[in-house]
């Protein structure tokens, strides 16, 4: 029977059939950050048990972890530093020893890490204690999030009770303009189906304008996959993905790449195998994205009028924008260009890689930002941030009057100081704009890394393609 990719990988991995629709799943590699593992690990405790594979296990310290450029780094908030101070104490406890502190040199957001060290394989079963796992499946492995009872269980046991869940194949035609970029695409994606429309699903992204995108680029694609309710992404690996393994595993031997890539040649989805949703989308027809609502898919060109609450069919979705056009003070009928911001905000695991940095810098060099915005730049990672300075774009940043900080999760999710005053309209290249999400009343704008940039030098919500007739 013709199988999808994503059926390959949960039948490769199974260990047990419990029934119908829920296996023991073996899992590969799991990553844990300070914020969601400190109760998995006391129940380690508790109940006596050990970790038996350390070695599958990563920690970092990336939520909670202030942005400010000093040496050391410095957690102001006491409960925070105690988060911090407790999951270093369960590595050492429990033998793990790939633990990522405040001042590691490869300390950075845990989704940055994992792949930039190739610790992410095609094929591979990778979770964590965050939704947005859903990332690594641009190099062909199946990622999603788990809860805190569940991180206990893979601690101790290496395993799973898994849930199978339905699948959704998200073909991607033509290629995109100039101008346009992924997380364009991705918000385009996030509008067409809806918040709710791969609700627990696993989405196979292919097509033309996927074959074309970066391996970062396919990133912020599976990144922002969640958003609609998706329970993994995927893209099945090619030449680009095999050779970003190479590139960034230390040490891998040819024999282990030619292994890796025979197996490789196997993660398709077959002939004929069935999905129980298929989605069709020319991105030839995509253009820059801003949002104007509390949710990822609520968003138009910049140049679009806002829908009318009364424009959606669906009950919850007219409410939804109702809501979220009440909270971020703007009418419908209106386009969200020329909508003065007060912050701008670069960074996270959906656009904060090398790639996203460079495409910011392109938009800011020889520009400077306006007054009254206060712009922020912060890598994903300190490999990052150190590539970057070897660049020149950090020198770029700061000549535009960029605070060029540390990395971590920081504004994405407003802890640990970095937080935005109520009625701040900030650009940010997060992954969400929910109520409250960068601050109390505080309203975030999800854009792309060149949109951030264009919004800081004008001071307003941009195009970024108009900066060349300015």
């Amino acid at each position: 029977m013709p199988k999808t990719l994503y059926e390959k990988i949960v039948a490769a991995h199974t260990v047990k059939r419990i029934d119908a629709a829920t296996v023991l799943l073996y899992c590969d590699v799991h990553f844990a950050n300070e914020y969601t593992s400190p109760q998995a690990f006391a129940g380690l405790v508790d109940r006596g048990l050990t970790v038996p594979v350390p070695d599958a296990h990563l920690c970092v310290v990336d939520h909670i972890l202030p942005s400010i450029d000093e040496s050391p780094r410095r957690i102001y908030d006491e409960k925070s530093r105690i988060q911090a101070e407790t999951l270093q104490a369960n590595c050492r406890r429990f033998g793990i020893d790939a633990f990522y502190g405040p001042d590691d040199p490869d300390q950075g957001v845990e989704h940055v890490v994992m792949d930039e060290q190739g610790l992410v394989r095609p094929g591979m079963v990778v979770i964590c204690g965050d939704s947005h796992t859903t990332t690594h499946g641009a190099l062909g492995a199946l990622g999603f999030g788990i809860g805190t009872s569940e991180i206990e269980h893979i601690l101790a046991t290496q395993t799973l009770v898994y849930r199978t869940a339905g699948t959704m194949r998200i073909t991607l035609t033509g290629k995109l303009p100039e101008g346009s970029t992924a997380k364009d695409l991705v918000l385009t994606v996030l509008r067409k189906i809806s918040a709710r429309g791969a609700l627990g699903m696993v989405v196979e992204y292919c097509g033309s304008a996927v074959d074309a995108l970066t391996v970062e680029e396919r990133m912020t694609l599976c990144n922002l996959t969640v958003e609609a309710g998706a329970r993994g992404a995927l893209i099945a690996p090619d030449t680009k993905a095999l050779a970003w393994v190479k590139d960034h595993a230390v040490g891998m031997t040819e024999d282990e790449f030619k292994a890796m890539s025979d197996y490789a040649v196997t993660l398709t989805t077959d002939a004929g195998a069935h999905f129980d949703k298929e989605v069709t989308l020319d991105a030839s027809e995509v253009a820059p994205m801003v949002t104007w609502g509390t949710s990822p898919d609520q968003a138009v060109h910049f140049d679009e009028a806002i829908p009318a609450p009364e424009s959606f069919t669906d009950p919850v979705a007219q409410a939804a924008a109702r809501r979220g056009l009440a909270y971020q003070g703007l009418t419908a009928g209106q386009a969200p260009a020329g909508t003065p911001v007060q912050h701008v905000f670069i960074g996270s695991c959906t656009n904060g890689r090398i790639s996203d940095l460079r495409e910011a810098a392109a938009v800011l060099r020889g520009r400077h930002v306006a007054p009254g915005v206060r712009a922020q730049v912060m890598p994903g990672s300190m490999r990052v941030r150190r590539q970057a300075e070897r660049e020149g774009l950090a020198d770029i940043f700061k000549a535009a009057g960029f605070e060029w900080r540390k990395s971590g999760c920081t504004l994405c999710l407003a802890m640990n100081g970095d937080i935005l005053e109520a009625g701040v309209r900030c650009a940010s290249t997060t992954n969400r704009n929910f109520e409250g999400r960068q601050g109390r009343g505080a309203r975030t704008h999800l854009v792309s890394p060149a949109a951030a940039a264009a919004a800081a030098v004008t001071g307003v919500l941009t195009d970024p393609r108009t900066l060349k007739r300015l």
